[in-house]
């Protein structure tokens, strides 16, 4: 049987490894571009650093918003969207943590995700697209898994993972234009091949860094999420049911998704992915588990 509160230590400290892990690969490439573009490795480095704490920052205080916002994500009334809501604040009771706060994405592909850094500053978010075709049970086997994200502290850990996987995206066009705009202090030095070379390493090499980061949060942590979302709403056949309807969604992608954020959601916004290289488990084995607890 899992051990939850195992998992959700395990959760913290590879959130801090991750952080860890970000501010020496900005200091890295700093280094590099103290001493190529600069001409003062010292000067990169301590620019490197100050920028990896900014980011750092900004990740742990500000990731989950920059997330909803990039998503197009806004919040949600409980007028417009009273079940949702009710939803929302009783799965929270029952899990015994604070409510989330709550948005929607005006989107016909039936989406949810979680996120935010700890307990008391978190967020859900479905889609219009979501709430059109899950009934009762669905949606409340849905918002159980994003729950158990939240519970799980798997939103800290995948927030940095967004953030983390666009910086990298950012240093690999930073290095590739350097190369195209020229470079240092001395010509001579012939700083374009540096930036040449280091830009294409880092464009090949970063989206597979990136899915390599983002298969790090593991698509065990996936079935952790239905597993104890299954147990906080009391019925697996609800969350197993939402499950088939993903699964046999024929309609567009979702427009606002990234391939940052792909993995916050419960199930891939792009349609179907080869399992080699998605951050999700196998759809089908999720229904399976959950039809068999």
């Amino acid at each position: 049987m899992t051990n939850f509160y195992n998992e959700i230590a395990s959760n913290k400290r590879k959130s801090y490894l991750l952080i860890t892990l970000f501010i020496i690969t900005i200091i890295f490439f700093s280094y590099i571009i103290g001493a190529v573009f600069l001409g003062n490795i010292y000067a990169g480095i301590f620019i490197g650093f100050i920028i990896s704490m900014i980011f750092t920052l900004i990740g742990y205080y500000s990731g989950d918003s920059l997330i909803l916002q990039v998503s197009g994500a806004i919040p949600a009334t409980k007028q417009e969207y009273p079940y949702l809501i009710n939803t929302v604040e009783g799965l929270s009771i029952a899990a015994g943590i604070p409510i989330p706060k709550v948005y929607i994405i005006h989107d016909e592909n039936p989406n949810a995700f979680a996120t935010g850094r700890d307990e008391k500053h978190a967020s859900i978010t479905a889609t219009t697209g979501l709430l059109k075709i899950m009934n009762r049970s669905e949606l409340e086997g849905v918002i159980g898994h994003e729950m158990s994200h939240i519970k799980n502290y798997d939103v800290r850990f995948m927030t940095f993972v967004s953030i983390f996987a666009g910086v990298l995206v950012l240093l690999s066009d930073f290095f590739v234009r350097g190369f195209f705009y020229g470079g240092s202090r001395n010509r001579d030095e012939n700083p374009g091949v540096v930036f040449l070379v280091v830009g294409l390493i880092l464009a090949i090499l970063t989206p597979i860094l990136v899915q390599l980061i983002k298969l790090a949060i593991s698509r065990k942590r996936e079935f952790l999420a239905d597993a104890s979302g299954a147990e906080l709403t009391k019925y697996p056949p609800g969350l197993a049911s939402a499950l088939k309807k993903l699964r046999d969604y024929k309609g567009s992608e979702l427009k606002t998704a990234s391939k940052a954020t792909a993995h916050l959601f419960i199930n891939n916004p792009f349609g179907k992915v080869s399992n080699w290289f998605s951050t999700h488990p196998d759809i089908n084995l999720r229904i399976k588990k959950l039809e068999e607890m």
